[in-house]
């Protein structure tokens, strides 16, 4: 019998993976909205409606409203649900009140990049019914594979403006209408509303294909880091030790959970997994998971770069302090670590902000490894350095003072030793033809009186006189 962990899994399996997310904006510049008239308000009867003169705008009306006055921007438009409109009273509106001048917010300054102007799901279905997923601020923002959504029934107005020349997605839909194909999307963008509603430097492209790796696929935000990072403003914090994810723009209390894995893994399955065996669970309803495929730099030593290593981040924030977020990574390690073959997962591990991680040793290890190695390396470098000068490949500095080596040295010691005449000096072997002239012919001059002058001593040494060298000779005589 299956136990619920391998049960779960299969289910998963056979529902298969989603292809994407679907990222929805979430501002509007609808009549009916309150929160688009400075009064908080939607205009009644009684009062003076301003829209900006100078600012552009598209507006969805859905119903029919009574106004006293009305003053119209320069650019804009009205977007008329089936039967809206407007009239105007010829008396008091009795539920009106005395009447005020409302002015419509500028939707000018909205931008594309701003995380907290986008919700995400994984259907359409969880949009509707508010079951959105948490992400890095990076992802929060539509990627290259998610499918964008602005509401049905509704306008908006977007400041698209980034360093890039296009923002390509899977898909957008704009009043209901899907556009996956970039010659269609191209022409509403070419229209009035389209015009009015996409603003900005940077064209919004669809037609992307769908992720086709079931580990996931980067983001593409990393370019835009920077860019959506100024729209974020951070908490302050008082945990232990704040951890900072990858993609994200702020510092947060909680773990980071890193899984490796192999071939056979799936982000979507797994991320399900993660959902229905924890994040049901009462005690970590209040936790924030977000899971995303990371490329972390691969460093010699901790210092130098030489590549990437994709993993799979996830992160769980919790409050302030996050005191549960820890007993989630646990649980979470525990599980790669029991049913590791059957994901593709090949080892997990975790940080939190408490300070304590799943490897406690692991930092001191690394540290000693990278001493061991720059040992190692300074050793070599001074063998190789030493190599290149003595085969003149490398020259010192006249200019540098010289130190003494071992060879100087030596020779030092030796010219000492001959400069101590008050010593004992060894002669070495005796050498018959020097040391007994006897035993040659008698030559004559060659053992005669300066026999005695063949051999002298002097502070810088012995020296050897050659008895055949005549020393009047300047030059060779053929």
């Amino acid at each position: 019998m299956l136990k619920t962990p391998d049960m779960l899994l299969l289910f998963f399996c056979l529902v298969g993976a989603v292809d994407s997310l679907h990222k929805q904006w979430i501002p509007d510049t609808n009549y009916e909205n309150k929160t688009n008239w400075d009064k908080q308000a939607v205009p009644c009867g009684n009062d003076i409606v301003q829209f900006p003169a100078q600012r552009r705008v598209s507006v969805f009306v859905e119903t029919t409203h009574a106004v006293r006055e009305m003053k119209l921007p320069v650019d804009g438009e009205f977007i008329l649900n089936s039967g809206a409109g407007f009239y105007v009273v010829s008396g008091k509106d009795p539920g009106c009140g005395a009447g005020v001048t409302t002015q419509f917010r500028d939707s000018e300054s909205l931008q594309w990049f701003n995380p907290a102007l986008w919700q995400a799901a994984a259907t359409l279905e969880d949009l509707q019914r508010g079951d959105f997923l948490f992400s890095v601020h990076d992802e929060s923002v539509p990627c290259q594979y998610d499918d964008v959504v602005f509401k049905a029934r509704s306008s908006f107005g977007v400041d698209t403006s980034s360093s890039q020349a296009s923002i390509p997605v899977k898909s957008v839909s704009v009043l209901g209408e899907k556009f996956d194909r970039q010659s269609e999307f191209s022409k509403y963008l070419s229209s009035r509303s389209g015009q009015l509603q996409f603003r900005g430097s940077s064209v919004v492209t669809v037609g992307n294909q769908e992720c086709g790796d079931p580990s996931g696929c980067d983001c593409g935000n990393s370019v835009h880091h920077q860019r959506i990072c100024n729209t974020v403003t951070c908490a302050s914090l008082s945990c232990k030790k704040p951890l900072l994810p990858a993609g994200h723009c702020c510092s947060v209390c909680g773990a980071i959970i890193t899984i490796h894995y192999a071939a056979g893994f799936n982000l979507q399955t797994y991320r399900q997994r993660v959902h229905q065996l924890f994040l049901t669970l009462p005690k970590y309803k209040s936790i924030q998971l977000g899971m995303s495929k990371v490329f972390k730099s691969q460093r010699l030593m901790g210092v130098i770069p030489f590549g990437t290593t994709p993993e799979i981040q996830v992160l769980a924030v919790e409050g302030e302090k996050g005191s549960q977020s820890e007993g989630l990574a646990w649980d979470i390690i525990n599980d790669a670590r029991s049913h590791g073959s059957n994901l593709g997962i090949t080892g997990a591990d975790f940080q939190a902000s408490s300070g304590s991680s799943s490897d406690q040793t692991g930092g001191s290890t690394g540290m000693v490894v990278g001493v061991v190695f720059g040992v190692f390396i300074m050793i070599a470098l001074i063998i190789i350095v030493v190599v290149l000068i003595r085969k003149g490949v490398v020259r010192i500095p006249s200019s540098l003072p010289t130190l003494p080596t071992l060879w100087s040295l030596g020779s030092f010691d030796r010219s000492s030793n001959v400069a101590d005449l008050d010593g004992p000096i060894d002669h070495g072997f005796d050498n018959p033809i020097f040391d007994k002239p006897n035993m040659l012919p008698d030559i004559p001059g060659v053992y005669a009186s300066e026999t005695n002058h063949s051999i002298s001593m002097s502070e810088t040494g012995v020296h050897f006189v050659n008895p055949a060298y005549d020393e009047n000779e300047t030059d060779f005589n053929a």
